[in-house]
């Protein structure tokens, strides 16, 4: 399914987000800071828009871009042409233990089928005293940003994304994926679990995404 939106899914960003996203991501790249030192992992990247923040970010450590769809990382290899681009399924990483000193991932944890495998497998490739910073459209807490959600994934996500990539079904998909995922707190406990610590998450624009970080012991 990302393989095929995947030549329009730069242009459907651009439109349904109004370029906010890209706030939203400075933000996360910043919450890394304070975690290991060394290389960064971009996990579940699509179309790699986190690499040229890292670069910029982190102009000396080695930047990983890895996602389950080739597809998304060949469109967006022009961004960053210094990051490492690695087809891999997030909840089971092709890194050895402690690979690594930070990790980011937007918008993707709701689309693992198991996202506490997927924390595990964060943990297990984060060096110790290293930082997983998550990006995400979590299920909404606040009544407000719940009705937003539900009209805007109902109605504005499969007429526009339809419209624009020719697949009213994957962008259904996506709205689907946002109403049967965690809440933010739930998402937190999730990482505490897996056996992360000094957990904290915060919301953005009400809530309509948040992000949630954690370091390894």
């Amino acid at each position: 399914m990302f393989d095929r939106i995947a030549p329009t899914y730069d242009t459907l960003n651009g439109v349904l987000s109004l370029g906010i996203d890209r706030r939203w991501r400075k933000r996360a790249v910043a919450e890394l800071f304070g975690g290991a030192g060394g290389d960064v992992l971009d996990v579940c990247s699509g179309t790699m828009d986190f690499a040229p923040l890292l670069r910029e970010a982190f102009p000396r450590d080695r930047i990983v871009a890895s996602d389950f769809s080739g597809e998304m990382l060949e469109r967006g290899k022009d961004k960053a042409p210094t990051v490492e681009r690695v087809v891999a399924d997030a909840m089971a990483l092709p890194f050895a233990d402690a690979s690594f000193g930070k990790i980011v991932c937007g918008f993707g944890v709701r689309n693992l089928s198991d996202p506490r495998a997927g924390a595990r497998e964060a943990l297990r490739v984060l060096r110790r005293g290293g930082r997983f910073v998550v990006l995400e459209f979590f299920q909404p807490e606040r009544a407000v940003t719940r009705a937003f959600h539900t009209m805007y994934g109902d109605v504005v996500l499969p007429a526009v994304g339809g419209l624009v990539s020719g697949d009213r079904e994957a962008y259904a998909y996506l709205s689907k994926s946002m109403k049967a995922f965690l809440t933010r707190r739930a998402y937190a406990d999730v990482l505490r679990e897996a056996g992360f610590t000094k957990v904290k998450s915060f919301d953005l624009l009400f809530g309509i995404a948040s992000i949630v970080r954690g370091d390894k012991p």
